[in-house]
């Protein structure tokens, strides 16, 4: 435990239940949105309508096509929508790409965003914006767009396809396994990263199986695990792992929630050596003694990609992402160096056993 850290808590409220999109207006009505922009993505095109219905006049325009990676031409045409519409606010439905989006936005305008997240990102619980220009992700921390309102409405995940479970879940997990050697961790955060973690394996573990009797402590329990590891990624500086899947994603346009979990095995194993707390902590929390074994095996039992390759990301490709990677400094437990790196991309893309 560090004997010495400073612990920032910003304000916001979580609502969580079931079936409370139903009651958005309500919700919203609490926190003072006026007039408010919705966004969602595409397959949530339906629910972006029905939260439309619900919040009646109080609804300024919307749009349901938010792309992944927030492309900066996307978030130029929704700033002169948004500005059209004449909302003071912005509720965001969907998983990172619409919550991006809306962040996008805040970042511009300085309008306060509610978030229904429909997947396990995490990104409702951070003041991280990132948008991508002519195939490079940019990324920042503006607290102006952290959402003031997290609405956690567990009937909208009832129906997440198994692959999309997985990824997404192993994303949030990734999100606990960087806060737990990072530089800025403190014991709130290493305590509500293990938590993270214990309650979304057990989750996804439970799904992948298709074990029906548990599905529905299985849904709360893989949201209530995304509140935990997003809210420890807001808390926190993240390190190899987040960078190498903003370089690809924003690079090759890879699948973010994908990518995430080819990568999570390969660099758990990476920086376990340097990292003796967060081993520890991932083998509790999992019940594994090699977590990263435990967590490829899981992957390849839900049938999803287990290597760049299969994410069409092209092997030439290993090179540029190397020299990007290591063109801006940033915290890993273990020092980072192109061979070492060139290495790691490239057993991902090959998919090779660890």
């Amino acid at each position: 435990m560090r004997a010495e850290f400073v612990h920032r808590s910003p304000s916001r409220t979580v609502h969580f239940g079931h079936d409370l999109t139903a009651r958005v207006a309500q919700l919203l009505d609490e926190h003072r949105y006026r007039r408010t922009y919705v966004i969602a993505s595409p397959r949530l095109e339906r629910v972006a309508e029905d939260a439309a219905q619900a919040l009646g006049t109080r609804c300024a325009g919307g749009q349901s096509d938010a792309e992944m990676h927030v492309p900066a031409a996307t978030v130029a045409q929704t700033l002169e929508r948004f500005d059209a519409s004449g909302a003071d606010s912005v509720l965001a439905i969907g998983g990172g790409s619409p919550i991006g989006l809306a962040k996008a936005i805040a970042l511009e305008r300085n309008v306060p965003i509610a978030a229904v997240p429909t997947t396990y990102s995490g990104s409702e619980m951070t003041a991280i914006w990132g948008i991508t220009r002519e195939g490079v992700k940019r990324t920042g921390r503006d607290e102006n767009v952290r959402p003031s309102t997290v609405v956690y409405d567990v009937e909208l995940t009832a129906d997440m396809p198994l692959a999309l479970t997985l990824t997404s879940g192993y994303n949030a997990i990734a999100h606990a396994m960087e806060a737990l050697y990072a530089p800025d961790s403190t014991p709130l955060t290493d305590v509500q990263a293990e938590e993270g973690v214990r309650r979304m394996y057990r989750a996804v573990t439970t799904l992948v199986t298709r074990d029906e009797s548990g599905h529905a402590g299985a849904r709360t329990d893989a949201l209530i695990g995304a509140w935990f590891c997003g809210s420890v990624l807001g808390a926190t500086t993240m390190s190899l792992h987040h960078k190498l899947c903003h370089v690809l994603g924003g690079t090759f346009g890879l699948p973010h929630a994908a990518t995430h979990a080819v990568l999570l095995p390969y660099v758990l194993a990476f920086n376990a050596p340097a990292a003796g707390d967060m081993s520890a902590a991932l083998r509790r929390a999992t019940g594994a003694e090699d977590p990263d074994q435990a967590l490829r095996d899981l992957t390849m039992k839900a049938g999803v990609p287990t290597s760049l390759r299969e994410l069409h990301m092209p092997r030439t490709g290993v090179g540029p992402a190397v020299e990007q990677a290591c063109a801006a400094p940033y915290d890993n437990p273990r020092d980072v160096n192109a061979e070492a790196l060139h290495d790691l991309l490239d057993r991902a893309w090959r998919g090779a056993p660890q």
